[in-house]
């Protein structure tokens, strides 16, 4: 039998920004292990949102599902986790992606090889947070003798986000871990997951990859959703592999909820990690 997957909540960013901070005091508060992020266009920048939410609260692990990056250097990136990993050691859970591409689009930065993009960026960015010294010339990723100053020495775990096929097996070469985000609609089934999974751990066999890796499965629940409903929800994605569910607040049309909903399903999910940790 697979454990328990850790919960946790997504705070998605159809919260204004000024109310990230009174939410994530309460989920910690509350007991919830994991706060997740996202860094759409064109709402809160993710890495200062995180940086912000690290800082006031006390215990929560903070995860940023993720960081496109098309829109994002990649030393600047391995700074700004490096940061984190040194202020806040073993708290920061980043991500980085595709993005969506349409964004990209509007933001004139989507790459012509995203695939190509990706790898580029994944490859830099593990060495840099090693705190090796890069010099590379690559399609996208042009760095000249780059080494991070304050590299940290507790690294957090590079999570790729991914969908398809060749993204996933990326994820599974390069990646500590993955970021499945899929359909988030209540019900929406675990068959997809279960492929995804098997198809990430098939491209770690292949590279000759062991050890433990992370499968966070972005699922949607009815802010209202009792504890029961909640980890039997979890119970069928740990079936699966996956390893974290973090869970995005809906309300009644099935939206993402923008009142204190978010709040209810804070303490449900704080309450079963209570009851996890006794």
């Amino acid at each position: 039998m697979n454990a328990a997957p850790t919960l946790g909540l997504i705070l998605p960013p159809d919260q204004a920004p000024e109310r990230f901070l009174t939410i994530a005091r309460a989920a910690d508060a509350a007991g919830v292990d994991e706060l997740w992020l996202w860094e759409d266009c064109f709402g809160q920048s993710g890495t200062s949102t995180a940086a912000a939410v690290l800082a006031a609260t006390e215990r929560i692990r903070v995860g940023l599902g993720l960081m496109p990056v098309p829109l994002r250097n990649v030393a600047l990136t391995a700074m700004e986790i490096a940061t984190m990993g040194r202020m806040f050691p073993g708290r920061f859970l980043p991500g980085i992606g595709h993005g969506v591409l349409e964004w990209m689009a509007q933001a004139g930065v989507r790459a012509a090889s995203p695939l190509t993009l990706l790898t580029e960026q994944a490859t830099a960015l593990r060495m840099l947070l090693a705190g090796d010294e890069l010099s590379v010339d690559g399609r996208y990723v042009q760095l000249d003798r780059v080494q991070l100053r304050w590299p940290a020495a507790e690294v957090p775990p590079l999570l790729i986000g991914g969908g398809k096929p060749k993204t996933l097996a990326l994820a599974g070469e390069l990646g500590d871990g993955v970021i499945l985000a899929g359909d988030m609609a209540p019900g929406a089934g675990v068959d997809v997951t279960r492929a995804a999974v098997a198809t990430v751990l098939e491209a770690r066999a292949a590279a000759g990859l062991e050890g433990p890796y992370a499968v966070v499965q972005f699922a949607g629940v009815r802010s209202d959703a009792s504890a029961d409903e909640v980890t039997r929800l979890a119970a069928d994605y740990a079936a699966v592999g996956a390893t974290s569910v973090p869970l995005l607040p809906l309300d009644a049309d099935g939206e993402p909820e923008t009142g204190d909903g978010i709040l209810r399903l804070a303490e449900t999910i704080g309450g079963i990690a209570r009851g996890t940790r006794a």
